[in-house]
């Protein structure tokens, strides 16, 4: 029969035990909290990247799922396809009023390249401009809708009439998850602008697919030269202006710009400048 020193013993000895399983079972409860806490983190700033590099320069579109195997850095990211279907055209629920009063007022960094700010007063917010945006040899041909975005419209086509967009890069191109061409920045560089913006022209029920020309921002209320051609896929919340499309021929060539890759700033993002230069010589605007 144990004596009770030995039954103590076994009781301390069950009791070390004990504890020393819970220690462990908590330590891979930490371990697995801080994994998820880890990954949950790189995929909310993976998501805020995605968003906020359709800026106006600032930090349009990182692929949203990256490819598990990332191709050799410098070899151009294609996309592995292309929607054929147009996005239906948009239109405002509620009409704007005929005309409308715009604001450019300066913005937080200098002009890439000289520009004057727009007049913004009785601006018309009705009807149609035809546009055509000549692009390393080839002529896109552009409708501006004013119904949709007049304040937008009149900065463009001002800018255009100023001779901005001439000989100037896109210096963008995303072709997995998103897949849009940017340009606008005379920089080149993805955060020059004109030295002035003006306010969103957005409302919730705004959606973005092949054909749509639409600002570029870097936070609500930024707008100013940069741009986006919507060409495939384009899940986005409705926070950056629409002001026009492209019609489907035009379309086709910038999808031989995606086809032809670009150069991802980390490789696999499918996000970067586009392999083969890509420059807008002129914008002409009709009327």
């Amino acid at each position: 029969m144990p004596t009770n020193e030995q039954r103590r013993q076994t009781a301390k000895r069950k009791l070390e035990r004990q504890l020393a399983r819970r220690a462990e079972r908590a330590k891979r409860r930490r371990i697995i909290g801080v994994a998820v806490t880890v990954v949950s983190v790189i995929a909310a700033v993976g998501l805020v990247y995605w968003l906020v590099n359709l800026g106006d320069g600032e930090p349009p579109a990182a692929d949203a799922n990256p490819s598990e195997t990332a191709p050799p850095e410098g070899t151009p990211e294609t996309p592995t396809s292309i929607p054929s279907e147009m996005a239906p055209k948009p239109a405002r629920p509620n009409p704007l009023a005929a005309t409308v009063n715009c604001e450019y007022p300066a913005g937080t960094e200098p002009a890439a390249k000289p520009a004057t700010p727009p007049n913004g007063q009785n601006i018309s917010a009705q009807g149609t401009v035809p546009a055509t945006i000549s692009m390393s040899g080839n002529d896109l041909k552009a409708t501006l809708d004013r119904s949709l975005a007049p304040c937008t419209v009149n900065s463009f086509v001002s800018l255009a009439g100023q001779g901005y967009f001439n000989e100037t890069p896109c210096h963008r191109l995303t072709v997995t998850g998103l897949q849009v061409l940017q340009c606008g920045d005379p920089s080149g560089q993805g955060n020059g602008g004109p030295g002035y913006t003006f306010a969103d022209e957005v409302y919730p029920e705004l959606k973005y697919g092949r054909g749509i020309l639409a600002m570029a921002n870097s936070g609500p209320n930024t707008n100013g030269s940069q741009f986006f051609i919507v060409y495939g896929n384009a899940e986005l919340p409705p926070n950056y202006t629409v002001f026009g499309t492209l019609d489907e021929e035009s379309i086709k060539k910038v999808d031989e710009i995606a086809k032809a890759g670009t150069i991802a700033t980390q490789p696999g993002s499918g996000d970067g400048k586009p392999a083969n230069t890509v420059t807008i010589s002129k914008v002409t605007v009709e009327g």
